[in-house]
């Protein structure tokens, strides 16, 4: 699998490798890829498979599909290990690539994600969207899904922000968003592992997030051991859309300051 990636700053800059969400693409991270590029960090953020530039394969894509992607990517462009963080189904992903491939991870950043199992009646949504969104295609479920995925006081004062989420989920190709879904549904429950991460790790949220709540990341960073919370205050799903500045500031100061050199 060959997947499309941006590659910005210093070919030797410690490399920091971002994974979006569901149903996004890699420009999710553009803000983060910009500021830490100028900041002589290398930064990779590419498009899963089946979203964005990437091509797609069958009906359904399991995490540790998504995680051995990136594990290939870091091979192809020879990074032999890297700061990897990931949002939402991204972070989910970061978990899965750091219990199967540990030696190639310095640091963690898990954003707005959360560790456990859905309930029977999440998964059996998750199947249900699929496929509808296999039928119907992804621009009303992208309607329904925008209000819950930025907070109130963004949609009203951020309509760079509201656009550039609309679009991303309403162009997700929607075979690779139906086939990530049900390899969602079936992901095991990451918790347990949680407690094995030994490398410096930044649990950030939206304070208004709905789909992952403050609860959730409070729950990783009491697992995860020595890790650092912040919470973005009046950001929803999407902090490092919504609240820029805040999460730059947070990620930075978080890779300067836990071994992760720049």
């Amino acid at each position: 699998m060959t997947l499309a990636y941006d590659d910005l700053g210093p070919e030797n800059g410690r490399p920091v490798l971002l994974v979006h969400g569901h149903p996004f693409d890699r420009s999710m991270w553009r803000p983060q890829a910009e500021y830490l590029a100028e900041r002589c960090h290398r930064v990779v953020t590419p498009d899963l498979r089946g979203y964005g530039e990437s091509p797609g394969e069958g009906t359904k894509t399991t995490l540790d599909v998504f995680a051995n992607d990136l594990i290939d990517l870091a091979d192809h462009i020879e990074l032999e290990s890297f700061v990897l963080g990931g949002l939402s189904m991204g972070g989910q992903i970061v978990m899965q690539l750091a219990q199967n491939h540990s030696d190639r991870v310095e640091a963690l950043l898990l954003a707005d994600t959360f560790p456990g199992l859905d309930t029977p009646e999440a998964k059996q949504a998750r199947i249900d969207t699929a496929a509808r969104i296999t039928e119907e295609g992804m621009h009303g479920y992208a309607d329904e899904l925008l209000p819950k995925m930025i907070s109130r006081s963004t949609r009203a004062t951020r309509p760079d922000v509201e656009a550039h989420v609309r679009k991303m989920m309403r162009n997700a190709p929607k075979e690779g968003a139906a086939a990530a879904l049900r390899g969602r549904a079936e992901r095991p429950d990451y918790t347990p592992g949680l407690r094995n991460i030994a490398v410096p790790t930044l649990v950030v949220v939206g304070s208004e997030d709905e789909f992952t709540p403050v609860d959730d990341a409070e729950r990783i960073h009491r697992e995860v051991p020595g890790s650092a919370l912040v919470v973005i205050d009046g950001a929803g799903h999407l902090p490092n859309l919504e609240r820029e500045t805040e999460f730059n500031e947070a990620l930075s100061t978080f890779l300067t300051t836990s071994g992760a050199k720049p």
